[in-house]
């Protein structure tokens, strides 16, 4: 369902389509060429020269306007209840911090606050830049609350929060203020032309146009110089507010300024910029104090860009920066960065020859027969978890198979046509359109109400591995985390009212057990109504209050994320956190009133509970359906993996290709010292072959020291020597690939603890039998392990590592 959009996109907005570049989303039928041809790569101070004077005229009329409003006196209140009598238009966040102390000031990044009272300011203020898509903040506490420069004087009655680097908007703000610090460095020293800087999940980057010149990574020690002078500089960051004119004439150096201010800001309307050093720029806000904060700063890469995102507009040169208010930080920031490249997942995908991409089929993955196994491991795996144990207690999922296409009335039905089309893929049969579908949830609608349902059958878990299809843009695809076509651990559960805190509880233990299985800790987040919601305001009320309850109940600290949740309902965002402590976006749990309207979903209630059911707010609908003794279910979509392939390359690079043996590609590798041994080592391959162990012998029989190197470099979790003493003891010398020798075992021994060490994850096989006979009956039993010699050792504290 839609659960699978957490599992392939950390931190995007509900139904947001990622793109490969991204600004202000005006269209641009037929392309939009604002760069100017010719454009050579050079200072060019006559811009920045008169842009400054331009600021600065704007300015003083700014502070005049200021110095006459009104100072009355204002409180506010502090996160500890603390009442602070000051006056707006002259005190600020800065100045509280300030007071507290100057070392506590200099630790602040950015204010929150929460009015109850507003004076009259300068105008209400339209934001003219646009967040990027790829900028993925944690959510904030409260949506009432708005970030606040700390520089920027209160305008009234409000509570008061201060942030540092550790928090998740001080962060963003840190890295939005360093976005403009590298701007800056660029026009300076290139002469570009700006369109957009945004934070992101893991820095900032900035957009440029330079016409055909480009960056070269010779030139990331003069921007990170220059970065760094600035910073040293501690150069104000200046708010702005001025007019639609005034911005025009601000920018009129800058095409796509322009563009997105005659397209962004009305007549008549304000908007905001900022300065800091030499630069100016159309930005939204908050800021840093002053550039003085960015301790350390890096360049970290560059590659091209479209505007607005669309390859038929000016291609754009795109910068990558890290920065941090210590430079402790970013010497530990590119310890990481060197363990993450060496655990890539698509260097490791290579190497161990588990998939690859191929430009017939663009986002694609071909998983071959090393990767099939990887992937089959872990849907097996979650298979596990839904089969139960077979107590009345169980939450036992039912696994079913839909359709991979469909006509457009399902999703006309649905609501996705409306909201998602642009994300299908779409294409004609016989003179009617069809899609293939991005989700499960339409179907599973269609199955729930394929017959009468009763009271009895919920809660009804459908569970559906199917292949879906996302129109992602080309630029966006990015390995196994971005794709066009995947799997999910796609399940909907159909249930009561009364028995959603339960059911939703019970999700969350199942994700708590998988992520503990991988070794990752997961952090937890309720994404409130959205702008793009459907369904009134009541159903939201309730569904919102049902979530939290399910949340307090489960007892792990969450926050919440407003604005966030599905256009149909509030989800629960999971962020699980791999070996490199790196966030990552995957399990999801969202609860929706909505479809089983829009599909006129119901069941037969018990005796009277229908009737019983209604209010004063029920709807014509639902006092229809009440008069035959029906209610509408719930319908809980949820992801506890999401993406399969994206699954795959956060373990990749969380194991660094080390994986357990429940998971492994390659458990066992079988080791002949020499050519005699060769028989008996496919006799050994054979039992653990039957008993579903990817086991392998090397039959390269070079010298064995370097058939053991080999092993452990194609990590193989066990490498079974084998010479002329096992072959008469009818044993295995068991090593693990860290180089540890576990010594001789018998073949029975060995066997039933590697079957015990994968079946502790849920994992487990019957011993399998040899191919059927034409007449059906089993050619051949399966080998079977020999009784083990006097000479054989017990197996004791075999691990894999």
């Amino acid at each position: 369902g839609e659960a699978g959009a957490a599992g392939d996109g950390a931190g995007r907005a509900a139904n947001a389509r990622t793109i490969a570049s991204s600004g202000p989303k005006s269209k641009a039928a037929g392309g939009l060429k604002l760069g100017q041809p010719g454009v050579k790569k050079g200072p060019n101070p006559t811009m920045l020269a008169e842009r400054e004077a331009i600021f600065n005229e704007i300015v003083a009329k700014q502070a005049e306007a200021m110095a006459a409003l009104p100072r009355v006196p204002i409180s506010v209140t502090m996160p500890d209840g603390k009442v602070l009598p000051l006056t707006a238009w002259v005190d600020s966040p800065l100045s509280v911090a300030e007071s507290i102390g100057k070392q506590f000031a200099g630790r602040m990044c950015v204010a929150k606050v929460r009015y109850s009272r507003r004076l009259p300011g300068l105008g209400e203020i339209v934001l003219a830049d646009e967040m990027d898509e790829e900028h993925e903040a944690d959510g904030a506490a409260d949506a009432s609350f708005e970030l606040w420069d700390l520089a920027r004087p209160f305008e009234g009655d409000c509570e008061l929060q201060l942030l540092t680097f550790d928090d998740p908007e001080g962060k963003e703000t840190f890295w939005h203020s360093s976005s403009h610090v590298l701007g800056g460095s660029l026009e300076e020293l290139f002469g570009v032309q700006l369109t957009h800087g945004p934070p992101t999940a893991s820095g900032f980057f900035y957009d440029a146009y330079m016409g055909s010149e480009a960056i070269g990574v010779d030139e990331y020690a003069a921007i990170d110089a220059k970065a760094k002078a600035l910073a040293k500089a501690k150069a104000p960051f200046e708010r702005l507010v001025l007019s639609k004119a005034d911005a025009l004439r601000l920018f009129a150096h800058n095409p796509f300024k322009t563009h997105t201010i005659r397209t962004k800001v009305p007549d008549g309307a304000l908007t905001t910029a900022y300065r800091c050093g030499t630069l100016v720029d159309l930005c939204r806000g908050p800021h840093l104090p002053n550039t003085g904060r960015v301790e350390a700063f890096a360049v970290q890469k560059n590659s091209s860009a479209y505007f607005l995102g669309q390859a038929n507009c000016d291609s754009l040169q795109r910068v990558y920066g890290i920065s941090f208010p210590d430079a402790k930080l970013l010497k530990k920031w590119k310890a990481l960065q060197e363990e993450a490249a060496k655990r890539d997942h698509r260097r490791i995908g290579i190497e161990q020859e588990l998939f690859f991409f191929h430009e017939l089929s663009p986002g694609s993955a071909f998983f071959l027969p090393h990767g099939t196994r990887l992937y089959n491991a872990l849907v097996a795996f979650i298979r596990g978890r839904y089969w139960g144990t077979g107590l009345p207690t169980d939450r036992v999922y039912h696994e079913v198979i839909t359709p991979n296409m469909y006509n457009m009335n399902l999703w006309h039905t649905s609501g996705h046509a409306a909201k998602y089309k642009e994300n299908m893929f779409v294409f004609e049969v016989e003179h009617a359109e069809f899609a293939l579908k991005p989700m499960n949830c339409p179907g599973h609608c269609l199955m729930f109400k394929n017959k009468a349902r009763s009271y009895r059958e919920l809660p009804l878990r459908f569970a559906d591995f199917g292949v879906l299809h996302r129109n992602e843009l080309s630029g966006a695809l990015t390995g196994l985390t971005r794709v066009r076509r995947f799997q999910q651990d796609d399940a909907h559960i159909y249930c009561a009212v009364t028995q959603i805190k339960e059911e939703v509880l019970g999700v969350l233990e199942l994700i708590a057990s998988v992520y503990a299985v991988f070794g990752m800790t997961f952090s937890l987040c309720l994404s409130t109504r959205p702008e793009t919601k459907i369904g009134d305001d009541a159903l939201w009320d309730r569904a919102e209050a049902l979530m939290e309850e399910a949340l307090n109940a489960f007892g792990q600290p969450w926050k919440f994320n407003k604005g966030d949740g599905a256009f149909y309902g509030p989800k629960i965002d999971v962020r699980v956190y791999d070996a490199l402590e790196r966030a990552h976006q995957c399990a999801t749990v969202q609860l929706d009133f909505q479809l089983p309207i829009r599909f006129d979903l119901s069941y037969q209630g018990a005796g009277t509970e229908a009737k019983d059911a209604l209010t004063e707010s029920s709807t014509d609908a639902e006092r229809g359906l009440a008069e035959h003794g029906k209610l509408r279910p719930v319908m809980i979509h949820r992801a506890v993996l999401g993406s399969v392939e994206r699954m795959i390359a956060i373990l990749t690079e969380h194991y660094a290709g080390k994986w357990p043996l429940w998971l492994s590609p390659r458990q066992l590798v079988i080791v002949p010292v020499t050519k005699f041994q060769l028989d008996y080592a496919e006799e050994v391959r054979q039992i653990f072959h039957a008993h579903h162990f990817h086991v392998d012998v090397d039959s390269t029989l070079n010298k064995l020291p370097k058939m053991i190197l080999n092993a452990q470099k194609e990590q193989y979790n066990y490498i079974l020597v084998v010479g002329q003493t096992e072959v008469v003891a009818r044993t295995v010398n068991v090593r693990l690939r860290s180089g540890a020798e576990l010594g001789e075992r018998s073949i029975e021994d060995f066997l039933a603890h590697i079957t015990a060490e994968r079946a502790a994850h849920g994992v487990g096989f019957e011993p399998a039998s040899a191919p059927a006979g034409d007449d059906g009956a089993p050619s051949k039993p399966a080998p079977k392990a020999k009784e083990p010699s006097s000479k054989s050792k017990p197996a004791a504290a075999i691990a894999s590592e």
